[in-house]
């Protein structure tokens, strides 16, 4: 089985260097947990590794015996890069929600194929891939569109398999399957495994050696049962010890006089024939707190772009938000003014190579992109929330150019910069590392102290919903 070397890897352009000397060695088969903060630099050490970055010096591969394994060998899966699945990227963050414009979106059969389905049965009904075999890739949620990589990548031919977040956005059944299935590659079919990960809770027992990267610096390689114990490390890189997120006193954004935020009455959505929703009723009151819950697949984006303005099928349903039945004469910007959103599809489709700042700023107008010169109040206010959410640092990096993670916190600071009514934070910590996921959770606390604030958080992590919700919505 391979071993991995990477010493003393110096790139030839300086922007990819890091910050210390690498002396990293795996033995043979050894399964890896690469694990850190955002922007830590566990990407970059996945690029050094399989050779992506070109070196000036240095030793840098993956050998068995004393043959570089070739690249064909050599599985990587990231998640940022799902949509190209399907050759999608040119698609536009609502088309989801629009059938008579996805008529050209592969089925997801066609995109996995046929005699990869049926030569694979047994993944299949373990990933539960067959009740999405007949839909069109586009309407996959963000976990089951997962779930299709995840697939892909098992069903490949590889000896080292490199997952980056396996975890995100998989519902609790389908976090233990990924979990079996890695055991057997691993146990069974000799396949050595790399997970880059965020979390310490995330890392499975199959997981032998354990190196930890802070600052673009690889520490000590541990054992993970002695990186698990070692609680002075573990605190050093997740641990929120620069103390509690203070957002001071703020006024909600909203003068609008309403006493429920939505009433959803017996609301069904329906593409292709197949019932997405099925006589949704819901009441949410201003000032009430909800999680909404429900495993992969079960409609919960599409329940909320009903919400958000995005859907069409809004109009031919009994919808009332803001004391306002749609379809009387409001605005999508009029509904949209009055709530900040998160959502897994937000982030896929927002790639734009534009300051952090910008980004965040653009939550002012609820676009996806900043298409306007914005005023230095406004420029305070978004280099305010970054401030608060200690992402200050990354206001003029590009957008496109930080971490997943990082791009996830940025995000979510959009959402807060015009000081909403309605919160909807649909996975909202979703790539986050653990420091900046307790910092998060505490902002939106505090902010929903505020009682004419409304929550509605979605997550498939039932220890992430935040001590302020008192009720439960949950689809099946």
């Amino acid at each position: 089985m391979p071993h991995i070397i990477v010493k003393g890897a110096i790139p030839r352009f300086d922007e990819f260097r890091f910050n210390a000397d690498i002396d990293v060695e795996f033995a043979d088969g050894e399964n890896v947990a690469i694990i850190g903060p955002n922007g830590a630099g566990k990407s970059l050490f996945v690029d050094f590794m399989i050779g992506n970055i070109a070196l000036r010096e240095g030793t840098v591969g993956i050998y068995d015996a004393d043959h570089i394994v070739p690249r064909s060998d050599i599985k990587y899966v990231v998640f940022r890069d799902i949509y190209r699945l399907a050759n999608t990227t040119d698609n536009y963050y609502q088309q989801r929600w629009n059938a008579t414009e996805n008529e050209d979106s592969p089925f997801v059969r066609d995109v996995i194929g046929n005699a990869k389905c049926r030569q694979n049965s047994d993944l299949v009904s373990l990933l539960h891939i067959k009740e999405v075999l007949d839909k069109r890739f586009i309407f996959l949620s963000s976990g089951e569109l997962r779930k299709v990589q995840i697939f892909r990548a098992l069903t490949d031919t590889a000896r080292l398999m490199i997952i980056d977040n396996p975890y995100i956005g998989l519902d609790e059944e389908s976090r233990g399957v990924v979990n079996d299935i890695l055991r057997d590659l691993s146990r069974k079919r000799g396949i050595q495994i790399v997970l880059v990960l965020s979390n310490p809770r995330d890392i499975p027992d199959i997981i032998d050696r354990v190196l930890p990267i802070d600052d673009r610096r690889c520490l000590p390689v541990q054992s993970r049962e002695d990186f698990l114990a070692d609680t002075a490390l573990t605190g050093r890189l997740f641990g929120i010890a620069d103390g509690a997120a203070q957002i001071g006193d703020f006024e909600v954004n909203d003068d609008a006089n309403y006493d429920n935020a939505l009433i959803f009455n017996n609301v069904s959505v329906t593409y292709y024939k197949k019932k997405i929703l099925n006589e949704v009723t819901w009441q949410v009151r201003r000032g009430e707190k909800w999680a909404l819950l429900g495993r992969n697949g079960c409609g919960k984006s599409t329940l909320l772009s009903l919400v958000c303005g995005d859907n069409p099928q809004a109009y031919i349903n009994d919808i009332t938000l803001f004391d306002r039945r749609r379809g009387t004469g409001e605005t999508i910007w009029d509904i949209k003014s009055h709530i900040g959103y998160l959502s897994p599809d937000m982030h896929t489709y927002y790639q734009k190579d534009i300051p952090c700042i910008d980004v965040v700023a653009s939550g002012l107008f609820d676009t996806i992109g900043l298409y306007r010169k914005i005023s230095d109040s406004q420029r305070l206010a978004a280099a305010r929330w970054l401030k608060f959410f200690h992402a200050e640092h990354l206001a003029e990096r590009s957008f496109v150019r930080i971490s997943y993670g990082e791009q996830r916190l940025i995000l979510l600071t959009r959402v807060f910069v015009k000081q909403p009514s309605l919160l909807i934070l649909d996975e909202p910590l979703h790539g986050l590392d653990a420091r900046n996921k307790a910092r998060a959770r505490q902002i939106i606390e505090e902010y929903c102290t505020n009682p004419s604030v409304t929550l509605i958080y979605v997550t498939h992590y039932t220890h992430e919903i935040p001590s302020c919700v008192s009720q439960i919505k949950r689809l099946v």
